[in-house]
C-alpha cells in the first residue's frame, strides 16, 4: 500500500488525492481511465506549480521516474521521492514542460494502471507512460520524440525529389559541378559503420545533422562478413529491425551474418548516408579551445583531417579479444595453431584434426557445432557456468510479448514495442524477469536436465533473473540454443569442466592433471572494453577518461557498483567534453540512436541542453541478492 503522508494535519493517501482530483468520486468504482487523468491533471498542477514537496506525494516510497532527455537531457532514472524532488527543483524552470494530455484508453491488471499521455518542453515534444499503484505513481517515464520546428520531414511534409518538366538546372547542381564541390566538414564522426554507426547516421541524415561514418573495411557491415559462417543473429527478426526500414516480411526469425551484412549495405545506399569505406581513424585529439576535435583518417591510403564537434565511438559492445596467457603456448605453437574466435571462419580447415575451444558461451557453442558438422573431434572446455536459453523459448516468452507476430496483430509496432520496453526501469528489472526465468527453466528443463547430468554447469544470473539481466550486467555469459546444446549433452562435442593450467606440446594441461589432446586450440573467452579499441585513436588518458562502458552497477561479478540505473557511458555525455559512445545489441542501436541523435542535434541547432547528472546517493543502492551456491557468469 501507498505510504501515508503527514499533510495539513491529516493523514493523506494518494487515494484521497485521486479522489479530489476525480471530483470526489471514490477510486473504487472510478474507471482507471479516470484514475489516471485525475492523477496527471494533478500532477500538472503541481508541476506548474513548482510545489516540489506536494509533487514527491504524488508518488508511492519505492518510486522511479525514467527520463530520457527530455527534462534532464540525459538518459537517467531517479529513484526515490527525494531523487525526483531534487531533480525537478533544478529541470523545471529550465525545461517548463507543460501541455499534459493523455493519449487512449489507461489498462488496469492485478498490480497497477498504465496510461500513456503526451506533453511539451521549451523545444520539444514528448511522450510519456505511467504507472498508478493505490492512487500513487510507481513508475514515470518520460522520453523527448522531436525537438519542435526541427522535426525530421516524413509524410506530408517529406521532399519533393525529382522535379519533372523542362527547366534550366543551376550550375552548383550539374553533377561536375557536385563531384568538384568539397564535402562540408561534418558536425558529428561516427566511427565505426556496423549496425551501430548506421543506425546513428540514419537518425542524423533525417535530423539533417552534417556527420560521416567511419568503417574501416571494403564495405558496410563488413566485420560481419569476416566472422564464422555459421553465425546468425541470436535475437527474433522482430527485435532486429533498423530505424525506419524494416526487414522484409518473409525473412527468417533468425537471419544469418551474411544477410544482414546484405541488408546493412543495401540500407547505406537506399538511407543515402555519408559512409566512408576504407577509413581508418588513426588519431582523434581534442581542442579544448576551439571545442572541437582533430581526427586523422587514413582514407584509402590518403590522409585525411576531419575537425568536427562530436565523436562518436560506434565500434561495438566490446573491445579487443581476450587472449589467456597460459604457460607453454610457445611451445604448443611449434607445431600446432591457436587462434581467438574473431579469427574463426570455418571448420572444413580443420578436418581431421583434434580441437580444444576454450570457452562455453555463444562464440564457443556456435564454434563446437560447426566443428562437428565438418567432422571434427571437437572438445568444449568450461571454466565457469553459462546461462543456456533455447531460441524457441527466448522467442516465446522473453521478447514475445513485445516483438513477435501476436505484437503485431495486437497494435503493438516496433516503435511502440520499444517505448513500452524502455518505459521499464533497469531497478525493477530483475525482480520482473525472474519469473520469466522461472518459465523459461521449465520450457528448456529436459535439455538443461541432460546437460547438467553431462556435468555442464549452469546459471541463470546469480539472483535467478535471467539472461536479459546478465546481459545489461556483464554483457557475457550466455547461450541462446540453436542446436549446439544437443551435441553437447548427447557427447557428441566432448566437454571438460574445468580451469586451464597451461599448454605441452600435445595440448591443454587442466588443473585437475587430466591432458586434453589437440592440434588446435580455439580461444572463445571473449573480448575486453570498448576503452581499449578507443585507446587506439584516443589515446589511453581519454579511453579511461570515458569510464566505465557497460553494466548498472549491480554488485556482481564483473559489474562491480556502485549502481547506475543506467547501463554505463553509453548514448548520453561522457566525461569527456564531446565524445559519445553507441553501442548494444541491434535493438538497442535502433531504440537509443534516437535519443543520441536528438542530443546531436539540439547542440548542432544551439537550443540549450543543461545536463542534469546527479549521481545516485548511497542509500539507495541496492545490491543484488546473490546465491552462493550459483558460480557465477
Amino acid at each position: 500500500t501507498c505510504t501515508r503522508l503527514k499533510r495539513q494535519n491529516r493523514e493523506v493517501t494518494c487515494a484521497d488525492m485521486t479522489e479530489a482530483a476525480a471530483g470526489g468520486v471514490a477510486s473504487s468504482i472510478v474507471g482507471p481511465t479516470e484514475q489516471a487523468a485525475a492523477w496527471l491533471a494533478r500532477f500538472a498542477g503541481v508541476i506548474e506549480s513548482r510545489d516540489i514537496e506536494e509533487l514527491k506525494t504524488l508518488f508511492t516510497s519505492e518510486c522511479y521516474w525514467r527520463d530520457l532527455v527530455s527534462l534532464t537531457w540525459n538518459i537517467k532514472t531517479m529513484e526515490g521521492r527525494e531523487a525526483i524532488g531534487r531533480m525537478t527543483s533544478v529541470t523545471l524552470d529550465t525545461v517548463r514542460p507543460h501541455s499534459w494530455k493523455l493519449q487512449g484508453e489507461a489498462t488496469q491488471t492485478d498490480d497497477f494502471i498504465e496510461a500513456w499521455f503526451t506533453f511539451e518542453t521549451n523545444v520539444a515534444t514528448c511522450v510519456g507512460h505511467l504507472r498508478l499503484r493505490e492512487g500513487c505513481c510507481w513508475t514515470l517515464f518520460t522520453s523527448t520524440q522531436a525537438l519542435r520546428g526541427y522535426e525530421e520531414k516524413t509524410g506530408r511534409t517529406r521532399e519533393w525529389g525529382a522535379a519533372h518538366g523542362a527547366r534550366v538546372v543551376p550550375v552548383a547542381d550539374q553533377p561536375e559541378q557536385k563531384k568538384a564541390k568539397k564535402e562540408p566538414e561534418p558536425y558529428v564522426v561516427i566511427i565505426g559503420g556496423s549496425q551501430s554507426g548506421i543506425a546513428l547516421g540514419a537518425r542524423l541524415k533525417r535530423l539533417e545533422v552534417p556527420h560521416v561514418i567511419l568503417e574501416r573495411t571494403k564495405h558496410a557491415g563488413g566485420n560481419w562478413r569476416s566472422r564464422y559462417k555459421s553465425l546468425s543473429l541470436h535475437d527474433p527478426v522482430w527485435c532486429t529491425h533498423l530505424p525506419y526500414i524494416p526487414f522484409p516480411d518473409h525473412w527468417p526469425i533468425y537471419p544469418s551474418k551474411d544477410q544482414l551484412a546484405d541488408w546493412l549495405e543495401m540500407y547505406v545506399k537506399v538511407m543515402n548516408l555519408n559512409f566512408w569505406t576504407n577509413s581508418n581513424c588513426m588519431s582523434a585529439t581534442w581542442d579544448d579551445a576551439a571545442k572541437k576535435w582533430t581526427i586523422q583518417v587514413d582514407r584509402d591510403g590518403q590522409k585525411t583531417i576531419l575537425r568536427p564537434k562530436h565523436l562518436v565511438v560506434a565500434t561495438g559492445v566490446y573491445g579487443l579479444p581476450n587472449i589467456p596467457d597460459y604457460a607453454g603456448t610457445d611451445l604448443f605453437k611449434q607445431e600446432n595453431e591457436i587462434l581467438h574466435s574473431s579469427a574463426y571462419t570455418n571448420g572444413d580447415v580443420f578436418a581431421g584434426k583434434k580441437v580444444a575451444v576454450i570457452g562455453s558461451n555463444t562464440s564457443a557453442h556456435d564454434i563446437c557445432a560447426d566443428l562437428h558438422e565438418h567432422g571434427v573431434n571437437v572438445t568444449m572446455v568450461q571454466r565457469s557456468s553459462t546461462t543456456i536459453v533455447g531460441r524457441n523459448t527466448l522467442k516465446d516468452v522473453l521478447c514475445g510479448g513485445l516483438y513477435s507476430e501476436e505484437a503485431l496483430e495486437n497494435g503493438i509496432s516496433v516503435e511502440k514495442a520499444d517505448l513500452m520496453f524502455a518505459s521499464i526501469p533497469y531497478a525493477v528489472l530483475a525482480e520482473m524477469h525472474k519469473p520469466l526465468c522461472a518459465t523459461m527453466r521449465e520450457r528448456d528443463a529436459d535439455i538443461l536436465g541432460r546437460l547438467e547430468q553431462r556435468g555442464f554447469l549452469l546459471d541463470f544470473g546469480e539472483d535467478q533473473s535471467g539472461n536479459f539481466v546478465k546481459f545489461v550486467r556483464t554483457g557475457t555469459g550466455y547461450y541462446f540454443d540453436c542446436g549446439a546444446c544437443e551435441l553437447v549433452a548427447s557427447g557428441k562435442v566432448g566437454l571438460k569442466v574445468g580451469k586451464v593450467a597451461r599448454f605441452n606440446s600435445k595440448g591443454l594441461v587442466m588443473e585437475d592433471g587430466e591432458e586434453i589432446a589437440a592440434d588446435v586450440v580455439v580461444y572463445a573467452t571473449g573480448y575486453g572494453p570498448i576503452n581499449d579499441v578507443a585507446a587506439q585513436f584516443l589515446g589511453k588518458d581519454v579511453a579511461e577518461k570515458m569510464g566505465t562502458v557497460w553494466g548498472l552497477g549491480s554488485g556482481v561479478p564483473r559489474d562491480p557498483g556502485p549502481w547506475e540505473g543506467e547501463i554505463r557511458g553509453l548514448w548520453k555525455p561522457t566525461p569527456q567534453e564531446g565524445l559519445w559512445v553507441h553501442a548494444g545489441n541491434l535493438q538497442m542501436n535502433r531504440s537509443y540512436s534516437k535519443y543520441l541523435a536528438l542530443q546531436l542535434q539540439a547542440r548542432y541547432l544551439d537550443l540549450p541542453t543543461p545536463v542534469y547528472s546527479e549521481q545516485t546517493h548511497p542509500e539507495l543502492t541496492r545490491p543484488v541478492d546473490l546465491d552462493p551456491r550459483l558460480v557465477g557468469g
